[in-house]
């Protein structure tokens, strides 16, 4: 059991880690020169909190 989960954390810790140079590529030129980040489209909601289409 205890090898299952030490298994499990390191399977998970190598792909947190490989998802991280990935996240920041996004936010480099192509000389690998870090710029600023687009920003994320923002999803605009109704009152009550559902998701609608942005006008």
């Amino acid at each position: 059991m205890k090898k299952l989960v030490l298994a499990l954390s390191a399977v998970s810790l190598l792909g947190s880690v490989a998802a991280s140079p990935a996240i920041a590529a996004a936010c480099r030129d192509k000389n690998g020169k870090f710029i600023k980040c687009p920003a994320k489209p923002k999803q605009c909601r109704d009152k009550k909190g559902h998701f609608i289409k942005c006008k």
